[in-house]
């Protein structure tokens, strides 16, 4: 194709030029001074001060339909050797790129315009960069990806936007109208996004079921727009598919907004809240009426939560797979008994600076929850050795244990966990008064546990 290239006819050129005019620009996703993708470097955009354009390139200059055609070549010679590949391979390779790349080979010729382009490399769309003009590049692409398909994308799945800290309103309106088949979204740390958005992307694209909006914190809530909801039969009951969702750190979130996402959201999975610091075990009760199937919980920092709210927790009984209720001050060894009872089929718990925490908690714990994989009860003080030996007689299972700061952890507890629980993987004693025999027995009994420790003896 090399070698050939500049026979094509006048008409030809043309009709490649209209073509390629409407191919988004590399400078959508990174600055003008990017290095070149040719020469085997990819520099985060963040990394430039140089203000992202959003703009749609101009066809290459006659002569250089390939990027190796810029060296002297013998005239017998019939094109480059990566001509001779495939389709197919071209395809494979392209699949391995990253959205910005695949724009750049688009430049490249003819053959990679149309190949780079092909609907199978365009099910998912991922951007990064605090100086992206993530909304006009949003804009230029799905307008290409339209083409085909006149004001849809029915190829896009996924849109990773996570850290484009100047995603706005504007950039969610755009692909909540083209991407229908939207089924994964992230947008972490895009603080400018506020509830009207998400309510547009939510209402028009009925198959999303991952939403992830942690560090968003203008969003207070997520629901169906209004029109959407009038449009719903009753007997669709105006729900939303949204299996799995993280609001971490959306610190406005409140008991009421955390009450209408339940409603709305009844498929809820996988739901993570940590450091929503205004909820409280009103919120929760909400939480359990409407959404029976969840398997991870997080309430992680959520200063609010108390053994009340643990008792709702319960009542998620054998779904409930992940539990963490890290540094919830309030809780005690009676919300604990709670879940314990339950909750039989739990496998990870986090109760990370939980001081109310004792013993007779671990007790519950270790005696009801037999399929325990992971526990951490670090910065727990008033757990002991008499706790750890409870667990290791009844938690044969154990993989991964934090007993992190626990000041009345000695080697003695540490013995009978290693004496029992043989496929123990990972151990945390950091800043216990742990003695060097005790930690060279636990790696005598627990050949493959990584142990995390500060005593500089022990290597």
């Amino acid at each position: 194709m090399g070698a050939n290239s500049g026979k094509q006819s006048g008409s030809e050129d043309s009709d490649v030029s209209m073509r390629t005019l409407s191919t988004p620009s590399p400078a959508l996703i990174l600055p003008r001074c990017s290095p070149a993708f040719f020469n085997g470097s990819s520099t985060s955009s963040s990394s430039f001060t140089a203000e992202t354009v959003a703009m749609v390139h101009s066809p290459p200059p006659a002569g250089l339909t390939h990027p190796q055609r810029c060296l002297r070549q013998p005239r017998d010679q019939q094109g480059a050797l990566i001509d001779i590949l495939p389709d197919h391979a071209f395809l494979q390779i392209f699949s391995h790129l990253p959205t910005n790349q695949l724009c750049r080979c688009a430049r490249v010729c003819r053959r990679w315009y149309n190949l780079a382009w092909d609907p199978r490399l365009w099910r998912t769309v991922q951007l990064a960069g605090d100086v992206l003009h993530v909304d006009r590049a949003l804009r230029v692409l799905t307008r290409r990806l339209c083409q085909d398909t006149p004001n849809v994308c029915l190829t896009l799945e996924t849109v990773v936007v996570s850290g484009c800290r100047r995603l706005t309103d504007r950039g969610l309106y755009t692909v909540a109208q083209c991407c229908p088949e939207l089924r994964r979204l992230e947008m972490a740390g895009c603080y400018n996004v506020s509830n009207e958005a998400v309510f547009e992307v939510v209402s028009r694209c009925p198959n999303l079921e991952h939403l992830d909006i942690s560090g968003c914190s203008k969003v207070t809530c997520i629901s169906l727009t209004q029109e959407a909801s009038v449009k719903l039969s009753p007997l669709h009951g105006q729900q939303i598919s949204i299996r799995y969702l993280d609001m971490t750190d959306c610190f406005a979130l409140e008991d009421e907004g955390l009450h209408t996402i339940a409603a709305h959201c009844t498929q809820l999975t996988h739901l993570y809240l940590r450091r929503c610091v205004r909820l409280t075990d009103e919120g929760l009760r909400f939480l359990v009426i409407y959404c029976t199937s969840i398997r991870e919980l997080s309430v992680s920092d959520c200063r609010f939560v108390s053994d009340f709210g643990l008792r709702e927790i319960a009542k998620l009984e054998g779904h409930l797979r992940y539990l963490s209720i890290a540094h919830c001050g309030r809780i005690t060894d009676v919300g604990v008994r709670y879940i314990a009872k339950y909750c039989i089929r739990l496998r990870y718990l986090n109760a990370r600076g939980c001081e109310g925490l004792t013993d007779h908690g671990i007790e519950h714990l270790a005696k009801s929850c037999l399929k325990l994989k992971s526990l951490d009860i670090g910065k727990c003080p008033l757990v002991s050795d008499a706790g750890l030996e409870l667990l290791a007689l009844n938690s044969f299972n154990l993989k991964r244990l934090s007993v992190k700061a626990c000041e009345s952890i000695t080697g003695r507890g540490l013995q009978v966990v290693a004496a029992n629980c043989f496929d123990l993987q990972l151990l945390n004693v950091q800043d216990c008064d742990v003695p060097l025999e005790a930690l060279r027995f636990v790696k005598r009994h627990c050949k493959r546990c990584v142990i995390e420790h500060t005593n500089p003896a022990f290597f």
